[in-house]
């Protein structure tokens, strides 16, 4: 059933005048049965239901397995996905602070310190005083946690090859834009500095 039609569909939000002259323009433009590019899909006035849950039910199970392979090998470690989640943004940013990675995962102090003291204590993870502000804690990966850390990550990037390479090129680029799409504002604020590199306080 064309989507238009649909009797159970939700409508998006209307279109401004200067959306709908792109969209129009967009459309004359494309060939006939284009798909892909940013505009991709802006003549559907509505999605049914069934589709939205679709979504739902895409990312559950593509998270379950995603996240199967690291999970097998931190449970060996008595860690769970907490631990896998300090270890990936410590990784990312070395050096990064406590109050930043506390703004990355979205968690109380108490709950960060429940996964970050053994991960210290165990000698994955070391704690510096920043050269700044002495109060501030800066964490990087020992030697022991890069090395855990980069196991995790090859067992996950093997996943995610594979879903690209079925996907192809154009699927790439639209999973991407879909993931951002997902994120509010601080979220994409917090994968912007992290695509931006290290921080000032890494080379320590």
């Amino acid at each position: 059933m064309p989507l238009e039609t649909d009797p159970q569909a939700k409508p998006l939000p209307a279109r401004s005048a200067a959306e709908d002259k792109r969209g129009r323009e967009d459309e004359r433009a494309s060939p006939a049965g284009a798909s892909s590019g940013p505009h991709a899909g802006r003549n559907l006035l509505f999605l049914r239901e069934e589709e939205l849950r679709l979504a739902q039910d895409l990312l559950f199970f593509g998270y379950r397995d995603f996240t199967a392979g690291a999970d097998a090998i931190l449970a060996g470690l008595d860690m769970g996905r907490a631990h896998h989640r300090v270890l990936h943004f410590v990784g990312r940013r070395p050096g990064i602070t406590v109050g930043d990675l506390l703004g990355i995962l979205g968690i109380t102090k108490q709950s960060l310190g429940r996964v970050l003291t053994p991960l210290v204590e165990d000698g994955f993870v070391t704690q510096s005083p920043g050269r700044s502000d002495r109060r501030q804690r800066l964490l990087t990966l020992t030697e022991k946690g890069a090395a855990l850390e980069r196991s995790l990550f090859e067992r996950q990037r093997d996943t995610v090859m594979r879903a690209y390479r079925e996907a192809g090129p154009q699927a790439v680029d639209g999973f991407r834009r879909v993931m951002r799409g997902l994120m509010g504002p601080e979220a994409r604020a917090a994968l912007e500095r992290l695509e931006a590199g290290p921080g000032p306080e890494a080379g320590r």
